[in-house]
């Protein structure tokens, strides 16, 4: 799983031989890593770096490729229950939060306060800048602001972690693991499997059911056809874009590319929006309007044979799902986001969305558009078994009318 974790050190500039990969891997058996992150971390720098000069380099290629894995120390249980639930919400805005420099610490200076920290505090804080806590400018913590800070409990608000501690959801080589582009190819090959022409008078030869019915048949030869399988889907992808989606900017990326390369599609039409479709689309992620496309004319112009997915984190101001949009430049108000969804959803029958963010399990302020927008469409993770369910559900065999 390592090897592309040597590539991105060669592509960095970081002159790793093979024989000094192989003498880490070797020391990875014999366990001198001490099956932690740190231990890697420590095990890494020791074999393949070759002098203090290197170091800096080193950390942010480290950084860079393992961003995403949680931190796995032992954090107490009423650490956890301070973080999780905290006594005071101080909702402090974004500007006061960043109204002040901070330090730029490395990955190893992180893990080393944080090791102080856990020895040595013995309450909860919130809103200070040193201790373990919330809404504060501490590293350590969640709801607050720290450029380069390790997130403990709680759920991201402003996306700044350079790891996450707390979290016990790190899956190798799972079929929910965030998808690849490969991942994303497999699973769209879903909608040509599913895509029988029962319309067609075609028939070609089903092997596998031949060959199964032959051996029940006591090896007398039993041929069975079925109806073709063509590229007769014809697909609308409609993505978020810009905003709290530029976290997902590369995730998203591989979606489209798999999309556009995939040979499974009749059609294929993207689309992108920003936070809730509203009267106007667009053709390209930039939203510029020189290529805006009216959601009246995308309804006129693909029927509800179409399946559609809308692609993004449900995350906005309440504001935009419910309430009329007001247009300076005319005057004139625009509907709701609700009802540009409802639009879309009352024209295609089969429709789903994908979703980077987890599920919240309770609305409250930050998520309470995510929690609408899951009781409306049908929606998935976007990981390789959340796609492939929601394949499935745009394959359900419908008959032009809506179904509940």
């Amino acid at each position: 799983m390592f090897v592309s974790f040597f590539y991105l050190l060669r592509q960095r500039g970081l002159d790793v031989s093979l024989s000094e990969w192989l003498t880490l891997l070797e020391a990875m058996e014999k366990g001198l890593h001490h099956s932690s992150l740190t231990g890697f971390y420590h095990l890494c720098r020791a074999l393949i770096i070759k002098g203090e000069s290197e170091f800096d380099r080193f950390d942010q290629v480290f950084l860079e490729f393992f961003k995403d894995v949680p931190f796995h120390g032992e954090l107490p249980q009423e650490l956890m229950d301070w973080l999780n639930h905290p006594s005071e919400d101080l909702m402090r805005s974004l500007e006061e939060l960043r109204s002040q420099g901070f330090p730029d610490e490395t990955f190893e200076e992180l893990l080393k306060m944080l090791e102080e920290r856990l020895r040595e505090q013995d309450a909860e804080h919130n809103g200070g800048s040193h201790w373990i806590g919330t809404q504060g400018r501490s590293p350590f913590g969640n709801s607050g602001w720290h450029p380069n800070g390790i997130r403990i409990g709680g759920q991201s608000r402003w996306r700044t972690a350079m790891s996450v501690a707390g979290e016990r959801k790190y899956r190798d080589f799972r079929k929910d693991n965030t998808l690849d582009t490969r991942q994303f190819q497999l699973a769209f090959r879903l909608l040509r499997q599913m895509s029988v022409q029962t319309s067609s008078q075609e028939r070609e030869l089903d092997l596998d059911e031949t060959i199964q019915d032959t051996c029940d048949n006591g090896g007398i030869l039993k041929v069975r056809y079925k109806k073709p399988r063509k590229n007769a889907i014809k697909l609308l992808l409609l993505m978020d874009s810009g905003g709290s989606m530029d976290y997902y900017s590369e995730l998203c990326s591989m979606l489209f590319q798999a999309a556009t390369k995939s040979r499974h599609f009749k059609e294929l039409h993207t689309y992108y929006f920003h936070n809730c479709v509203d009267d106007d689309l667009f053709t390209h992620p930039s939203l510029g309007w020189e290529n805006a496309v009216p959601l009246d004319w995308v309804l006129a112009n693909f029927d509800s044979s179409y399946r559609v997915i809308l692609v993004g984190d449900a995350a906005m101001n309440p504001y935009e799902l419910k309430e009329k949009r007001y247009e300076w430049g005319t005057g004139n108000y625009h509907s709701s986001g609700l009802e540009c969804l409802e639009k879309l959803k009352n024209h295609f029958p089969a429709i789903i969305w994908l979703n980077p963010e987890p599920a919240p399990a309770h609305p409250d302020f930050w998520t309470q558009t995510h929690w609408f927008l899951m009781q409306m469409f049908a929606m998935y993770d976007l990981s390789a078994e959340g796609l492939e369910k929601g394949i499935r559900r745009l394959m359900t065999p419908f008959d032009g009318k809506r179904h509940s």
